[in-house]
């Protein structure tokens, strides 16, 4: 790669679904991504190998979800330098995370900078009521963020960044080396809460196809994606 965005997009979501079939085994059967603003995000489709629909079907979600993560970090790093090199923009960190109910996937990398060849966000219709909902929904879950940002990434598809979200117990459970449990109890947590008590429909008159959350424990930030069906 002599010279930056000398790969297209679909370009570099081929190299995605090779480099998750390098490190897993098994590729995806598609991967679509989407640039805007500083955000590339990745939407992954059929990514199960038999031995997690193994594990799922004798209900060892969470051996899965760890057993993920531990390989992602492999996958990102990897893609990280790919991209940097790419678009001659630092990443600033890599999100990742599953449904597995739907076989579906999101891996997201978030610049430093706004990267000059992505589109630009726009302030979008509803985005107070939105920024509102986050904040209700997070308060009940676990306390008022520090700062919330949501960015229109597609027509379908939002995207959230809070920040100083953790709650001193969280912190101390990082500290004595619990990290990976306490994703799994989040991720469960604030999905199920989510779609049982938000008012998303209400808000966007479309139903919530696809919902993914991943945090960057270290620097206290969460990232959240809602997909909207047609």
């Amino acid at each position: 790669m002599s010279s930056p965005m000398q790969h297209t997009l679909s370009d570099i979501s081929s190299f995605v679904s090779k480099l998750l079939r390098k490190n897993f085994g098994k590729g995806p059967i598609s991967c679509h991504a989407y640039a805007k603003d500083r955000f590339l995000v990745f939407y992954i489709r059929g990514f199960l190998s038999p031995m997690e629909k193994v594990l799922i079907e004798n209900d060892n979600l969470d051996n899965i979800v760890i057993s993920r993560n531990i390989v992602m970090e492999s996958v990102l790093n990897e893609l990280k330098g790919l991209l940097e090199l790419n678009y001659q923009q630092d990443v600033e960190y890599l999100y990742h995370d599953w449904n597995y109910a739907n076989n579906t996937g999101m891996i997201t990398a978030v610049f430093e900078k706004v990267v000059p060849s992505f589109e630009s966000s726009v302030h979008f219709p509803k985005y107070e009521d939105f920024i509102a909902e986050i904040e209700r929904l997070t308060i009940l879950i676990q306390k008022k963020p520090k700062q919330i940002q949501a960015f229109q990434i597609t027509s379908k598809v939002y995207l959230v960044i809070r920040e100083g979200i953790l709650v001193p117990i969280e912190k101390a459970m990082i500290q004595k080396g619990y990290e990976q449990k306490l994703l799994v109890v989040k991720d469960e947590l604030e999905k199920s809460f989510c779609q049982r008590n938000g008012r998303f429909e209400q808000i966007f008159k479309k139903q919530i196809g696809d919902m993914f959350v991943d945090w960057n424990l270290k620097e206290d930030k969460s990232l959240t994606y809602l997909f909207l069906t047609n």
